[in-house]
């Protein structure tokens, strides 16, 4: 059973405040709000951490991966707001729009010069290397006596 408090509408992936926030706060539009939901996952493997984000109707074009000096893994959107014509009628603006940034500070064992990033089917995948930790030598010594 999951315990989700009734503010929330039983819903996990739900942000209740962003259209009253928009109201009262004019800069919380929904074009900053936009990609306020977007969800990324960090697991490690033994190889790598692995970062996933669903990202659905994203182009590649429109993704940035960036790596700073200081081990930060920054992944940053950008989505131009839809055309309107002069006969257009919208009944519905849902469609996210707007700027995006996550950033993630990295562990030391990151290999910063081959991170891999790949879009396939609306998920973002952040693959970064770790570096070998090297088995100690282990020598054994005979017991005299």
């Amino acid at each position: 059973m999951s315990i989700i408090p009734r503010f929330f509408g039983g819903q996990r992936n739900s942000f209740p405040f962003a259209s009253s926030l928009s109201a009262s706060f004019p800069e919380f539009s929904r074009e900053n709000s936009a990609f306020v939901n977007t969800k990324i996952d960090w697991k490690e493997t033994p190889e790598a951490h692995v970062f996933k984000a669903d990202l659905p109707g994203l182009k590649k074009e429109e993704l940035k991966v960036e790596i700073e000096d200081d081990r930060v893994l920054q992944i940053s959107v950008e989505r131009n707001v839809e055309k309107e014509e002069k006969n257009d009628k919208w009944h519905r603006v849902e469609r996210s729009s707007g700027k995006f940034l996550r950033k993630f500070r990295l562990p030391e064992n990151a290999k910063m010069d081959q991170v891999k990033a790949c879009m396939e089917n609306g998920v973002l995948t952040v693959t970064v290397p770790k570096v070998e930790v090297k088995k100690p030598d282990v020598k054994a010594i005979e017991i005299s006596g």
